[in-house]
Parts: structure tokens; sequence; C-alpha cells
């Protein structure tokens, strides 16, 4: 890694980085309009995504600037729409205060809005990431890199989780020499805290795995994604949902080697960790059911998976299930327990249709199992399916 990476406010955005169009904007929105700008003398306005000159404002909050109208729709399909009011407060001029008390009272409230911006950004990108919308997740980073040196500072720790979704979103862009850049500034930044937590460094080095395994230098990406296990571990324990991304990358690595008995095992790990955890969590809803009655699934207290949770589950468990599933020798029991989790995660996410159909290919698979080895939680799960979809 290269110490002397590009500045990352200068490389957020590319051609080649931000989509075109990931899906077609709403002709009749009114702050999708061209505004065409012409400068103010010795005012040099810069583009939200890229900081080339800009020559189109958004009519609507009036304080965002784009170099064309291909960035003004990448930035808006990612996160503007959903932050377009609230820049506002943010990018107009501060008025005169009458004391300092009031000054610093301003500014502290600032300070708020753009801590609450970067939590809006953060998982706006997050969630673009597990869903496989690589490009847009740079718009909805791109602001939240520019916030947080805002707020935090060019060295602070509090980039770094930014880095990584900037990283990992150009790896799945096949940007590799930019996703470089950004791990870099994260590693250096990470290298220089003393008080860098485990989670921290699992997540970064599982973004280096996955850096060196779209490079194909896998004995390399086996040796971080090993290191992104053993922080995981340290912090929430081998059987946690957090390690098992860790074992799942490890996996695909050795698919792609075609060592199918060690991935085979992996694969097996991180669909029994999965379950495990799926189970426990409608056992709890169960349970609050029979206390709580038909409102159960809105208890506020009642632990459940958050958002990118329920992203990463999907997208582990979706893909060893299409391993599973054309794999040319079937194992019965294996596809039965991806399927099972499957069905629960659905359950659990209120994406009934699903867990319907998913545990109508559940109950198919048993048919394939010696009955003492069917579950009984299957069939309770199936029929409780059958009551919340009537």
């Amino acid at each position: 890694m290269c110490s002397g990476a590009t500045n990352p406010v200068t490389s957020l955005a590319t051609e080649s980085s931000v989509p075109s169009n990931e899906a077609s904007v709403r002709t009749d929105d009114p702050t999708m309009a061209v505004n065409p700008l012409s400068n103010p003398k010795g005012v040099k306005l810069v583009c939200e995504l890229c900081r080339s000159p800009a020559y189109t404002q958004c009519p609507g909050c009036k304080v965002t600037y784009y170099c064309d109208v291909k960035h003004q729709q990448a930035d808006w399909l990612s996160i503007h729409e959903k932050i377009c009011q609230l820049l506002i407060p943010l990018r107009t001029p501060v008025p005169f205060f009458n004391s300092a008390e009031e000054r610093q009272h301003c500014v502290g409230q600032l300070v708020q809005r753009k801590k609450h911006l970067i939590e809006i950004t953060m998982k706006e990108a997050q969630k673009f990431l597990y869903e496989g919308r690589h490009g847009a997740v740079i718009p909805a980073a791109a602001h939240s890199l520019s916030l947080v040196i805002d707020v935090y500072g060019l060295t602070s720790l509090e980039l770094v989780p930014v880095y990584l979704v900037l990283a990992e979103a150009n790896i799945g862009l096949g940007q590799l020499t930019l996703a470089e850049e950004y791990l870099s500034q994260a590693y250096w930044t990470v290298l220089k805290t003393s008080d860098c937590t485990s989670t921290v460094r699992s997540k970064l080095h599982r973004n280096l795995g996955l850096l060196y395994s779209a490079k194909g230098e896998f004995e390399e990406s086996l040796r971080h994604l090993s290191n992104d296990v053993y922080f995981a571990s340290f912090e929430s324990g081998p059987d946690s949902i957090y390690t098992s991304g860790g074992y799942f990358h490890m996996a695909n690595i050795f698919f792609r080697q075609n060592k199918m008995d060690i991935a085979d095992s992996l694969y097996t790990e991180v669909t029994d960790i999965w379950h495990r955890h799926l189970k426990r969590l409608v056992d709890l809803q169960v349970k609050a059911s029979l206390r709580s009655g038909p409102v159960w699934f809105d208890d506020p207290d009642q632990e459940s998976l958050d958002e990118n949770q329920e992203a990463e589950a999907l997208q582990i468990l979706s893909a060893i299930w299409d391993i599973r599933e054309q794999a040319s020798k079937k194992d019965s029991s294996k596809m039965v327990k991806v399927l099972h989790a499957l069905t629960m995660l659905y359950f659990l996410t209120m994406d009934l249709q699903k867990a319907q159909e998913a545990g109508k290919k559940l109950l198919e698979a048993t048919q394939q199992l010696p009955p003492e080895d069917t579950s009984e939680d299957i069939s309770a799960l199936i029929t409780l399916i059958d009551l919340k979809m009537k």
C-alpha cells in the first residue's frame, strides 16, 4: 500500500465510478429541472460529486451544484432526494450574532445537524452496498466523507468506515486502483490511532481481503480475511453473525480455487451461524406474540435485525442456497438448513409472500429427509406464516 494516496475529497467520483442512470429519474420532479448557472464574479462553484466547475444548480435547495445533469441525476437517485432540504441550513451563511453565546449555540446546532446527516448518508450508502448497487453508493458516501472531514478533521478515526464503504463500492465497480487508495487512507489512519476497535480492524481486513480477491491474489486475500475473522471473533465471538461474513468470503475464495471440501465446510458454518441467530429471533417473536397479541411485530423493545443485517443475511444465504441448488451432488440436510434460514429471514422481515414461497420449497426439501430428521420448528414456522397471510 502506498501512503501517498490520492486525496479522497478530489477523487470521490469519476466518469467510470458514477453511473449515468441506475434508474429512471422522475421527469415530473421539479428538483430535477436543469438550472444553468452564471457564476458570480470571484465565486467558484464546484460539482457536488467530482469538484469540477459547476454549471447546474439544484432548484430544490439552491445550495448544491453540479458540473452536468449526469452527476445531478446520480446524486438525486442516490441520496440528494432524501437530504435536499436538510442541506439548506448547513450551507446558508451564518447570521450576525449579538453575543458569543448565541454564536456558540448556533455552531453547536450546525454540528448536530451535520452528525445527523452523516448517519443518514452512511445508512443509505451501506444499504446500497448490501443491495449490490455499487454506483449508487458513491454519491451518498461522498456526502458522508465531506461531512465527517468537516466535523472531525482529516485524520480522525471516524473517516475509516466511510473509506471502507467507498472502497468496497469501487471494488464492486471494478475500480480497483481507486479502491486501493481509499483502503490506503483507512490503513494509515488505523495505524496512527491507538484506540482503534477490533470491529474497525475487522472491517478493514475484510475490505483488504475483498480487494486482493478481486485482483486474483488469493493467498493475500485469505491472510486478510483470517485477520478479519480474528478481530471479529475477539469482539463478538467466533459464532457471531459479525464473524460469519469473513468465513463466507473465505469460502468464496476456496470455491473459486475449486477446493470444494474447504468451501463446503465454511458455507456450512456460515449457514449454521445464521440459522441459530434467526431461530433465536423467531423464538423471541413467538413468545412476544403470546404475550402481546397481534401487534408483536411492532414492539420497539423486541430484539430484531437492523436493515444492514437483513441485507447481509439475504445476500449470504441466497448465495449459499444457489450454490447448494446447483451442486452436482445435492445434500438434502444442508439444503433444508439454508432454506429454513431463508424462510425465517423473510418471516422476520415481514416479507410474508417470499416467506410462504420459501416455506413451500422447504416443505418439499424435507420430504427428502428421514422422518426423524424433520424438525418440528419447520412445521410451526410454516403454520405461523400461513396464519399471518390470512
